[in-house]
Parts: structure tokens; sequence; C-alpha cells
């Protein structure tokens, strides 16, 4: 039996991949509730964990289901980061408020966000689009690890684990923010 390939419009916001990314937008506030309901655990809880391993699982899955569908859109190369960034920031303050993390670690991934995100759009406006380096694309997994270290009660007593990895995501975090704004320059140069 063939198998039926669907094209969805560039913009096309209604495919089954975006689907599989706006269902990690939905669940945030979900995990987020959880990490601030066990403030006497630091966050800590097996449920926290589970569901946070169920959204890196959709954050896999959604560019598998866009190459089988054929479900690749602009909105998707925007909804899938900047799903990433809710999950990260939203989980990452919670964690915060629970004492479980250091404010600066997020913060610093905050600033670095909010300032490619001006960038891209500034590019964008520009007719310049930045290809991803492969590094970049590991930051987020990276961050979701170590914000999955830091809710597992098996990791509740073990800080010091917990702060090497979240310093290792923010360190990653900016060396990548770093390469995109060298790309970045490196076009517009060319650009004009």
């Amino acid at each position: 039996m063939a198998v039926v390939q669907r094209s969805y419009p560039l913009w096309g916001a209604a495919t089954p991949a975006n689907a599989v990314t706006f269902s990690r937008i939905l669940m945030t506030p979900f995990l987020c509730s959880m990490v601030l309901a066990d403030e006497a655990s630091l966050g800590t809880s097996w449920g926290a964990f589970a569901i946070g391993l169920l959204m890196a699982f959709t954050d896999l899955i959604d560019g598998r289901v866009a190459r089988a569908t054929n479900g690749y859109s602009r909105s998707g190369a925007f909804l899938d980061p900047l799903a990433d960034k809710i999950v990260i920031l939203g989980v990452g303050l919670s964690l915060v408020a629970v004492n479980r993390l250091a404010l600066l670690p997020i913060a610093l991934i905050g600033a670095r966000e909010l300032l490619i995100s001006a960038m891209r759009v500034r590019f964008a406006m520009r007719n310049i689009s930045i290809p991803a380096r492969p590094l970049a694309k590991w930051k987020a997994t990276v961050q979701g690890a170590a914000l999955l270290m830091a809710v597992m009660p098996a990791l509740r007593d073990q800080q010091l684990v917990v702060d090497i990895a979240v310093w290792f995501a923010v360190a990653l975090t900016l060396f990548t923010g770093a390469q995109y704004l060298r790309d970045g320059e490196a076009a517009a140069r060319t650009a004009h």
C-alpha cells in the first residue's frame, strides 16, 4: 500500500508536527505547577520527571512527524524553538522559585534567548536567514536534560551534580549564542 503524503501551506499551522509541538506548550503549566507544588522537596518528584520525559519525547518526535507527513512549514520552524524556550524558562523559573536552582543560570539562558530571538527578527526583516549549527540543535536537549536532573528525586540531595549540569547547559547556550551572532554578522556583511 502506498503512503500518501500531504502537503501543507508554507505557513500552515495545522500540521500533525505542529500539534505535537503545541502539546509541549500545553503541558508546560502542568509541569511547572508540579514543580511548584513540591517546594518541600525542592521541586523534585517522579511525576514531574515523567511529564518532563514525555515533553522531551514530543520534542524528539515532532521533527520525525514533519518528515513522515511532509508537514514542514515556516510556522513549525518558528513554533518548535518557541516551545523549547517556554518549557526551559518556565520550568527553570519554577525551580528557582522552590530554591532548587539559582536565578543567575536561568537569567543567563533567558537573556541569550531574548537576544538571539531579537537578532532573528532583525535578520528576517532584512531577508537574511541564519541556519542553526548542529551544536545549537543540541542546546535545548542539554538544557532539558539538566532540568530533568533537577526534578529527579534520586538527585534531590546531589545539588553539585545538578549545578554542574545546569552550568554546562548555560555554557553551551552562551557558546551557541556567540556562534549565531558571528554567523549573523557575517551574513549581514555579505548581504550588503
